[in-house]
């Protein structure tokens, strides 16, 4: 099985997906959620399928001065359409109460407060900041463990620099479905999402380990073997446990939770289902083949392979 020869589609791939999602953020930013911009998100349960109209609830809301406001309706566990979810800039308590008697007035349903949650800028400002530095901690962590780990062979930083490439493919994988999901489903960046993205990195650096580990000891066994190639029976013996590990376990279940969990954990099971895969996929797919490309220092070729295909 010959994984290596095809290392360019797998890298295509990657960048088509990576880029669509970097569009879309270009475009329309990052849906980022109340956790990360300061603001208040309400969450009402109506006990029939009669949900107030968008305008309808702007003008609710105007009556306190909110100029930005979101309106999302969701279903419920029975999948009815019975979720009201209103983003908006931050409001007390008392505004609350004032604006869930103002709704109640549109309807005939009763209506429940699932959720309140207020985050005032600072606050956002602060999380957000402890985001990048756990993230950036994360991948520091990363490359001195894996020079370390493999300092007995030649070129042992190249390991850590792709396990942290291929790190960064998995993150921006989780990215750019944060800004896919959100264009299409109104996704947004929350608390949870930042949850997601470390067990991603988590489950990443684990797998490109095991990976990388039996590189270094079949380059103790095949001493003769061309790198290429003893990367590539690297590769082929990890395949199996790689795919057991995750499809047969982790992923199940949270194919189950994405699609039996409620709305609550949907958003945050598919990422963390893709981002997992990722994490699989990268360690395979991605980490692995850069090391070959590294070691035969591919890119000195591809600029002379357009200029004489352009001859």
């Amino acid at each position: 099985m010959n994984i290596l020869g095809k290392r360019y589609i797998f890298f295509a791939a990657s960048i088509v997906f990576i880029l669509i999602g970097l569009v879309i953020i270009a475009v329309d930013g990052l849906p980022l959620a109340i956790d990360f911009r300061g603001g208040t998100l309400l969450e009402l349960q109506y006990s029939e399928t009669d949900l107030p109209g968008t305008e309808e609830v702007v003008a609710i809301y105007e009556q306190y001065d909110f100029k930005e406001v979101s309106v999302q309706t969701a279903n419920d566990i029975d999948n009815q359409r019975t979720i009201l979810v209103i983003r908006s800039p931050f409001m007390d308590e008392q505004v609350k109460a004032n604006i869930v008697s103002g709704l109640e007035a549109l309807t005939d349903s009763e209506i429940v407060v699932n959720r309140f949650e207020s985050v005032g800028p600072v606050i956002a400002e602060q999380v957000t900041q402890r985001a990048a530095v756990a993230v950036g901690i994360a991948a520091l962590a990363v490359v001195i463990y894996i020079t370390f780990a493999f300092r007995g062979i030649t070129n042992a930083f190249r390991y850590g620099i792709c396990g942290i490439l291929a790190m960064l493919h998995d993150v921006l994988i989780v990215i750019s479905l944060s800004a896919i999901g959100g264009k299409l489903f109104g996704w947004q960046v929350d608390s949870m999402f930042l949850t997601a993205l470390l067990t991603v990195i988590g489950f990443s650096v684990q797998d490109k380990i095991v990976v990388f580990d039996r590189i270094r000891e079949n380059r103790t066994i095949f001493r003769k073997l061309e790198f290429e190639k003893l990367v590539n029976h690297s590769i082929v013996q990890t395949l199996q446990r790689s795919i057991n590990t995750q499809l047969m376990t982790v992923e199940f279940m949270l194919l189950a939770l994405a699609l039996f969990g409620g709305v609550t954990l949907r958003e945050f099971s598919v990422i963390l289902l893709v981002g997992l895969f990722s994490g699989t996929y990268s360690s395979i797919f991605i980490a692995a083949p850069l090391l070959v490309v590294w070691e035969n220092k591919e890119w000195k070729n591809w600029f002379k392979k357009s200029e004489k295909a352009a001859a």
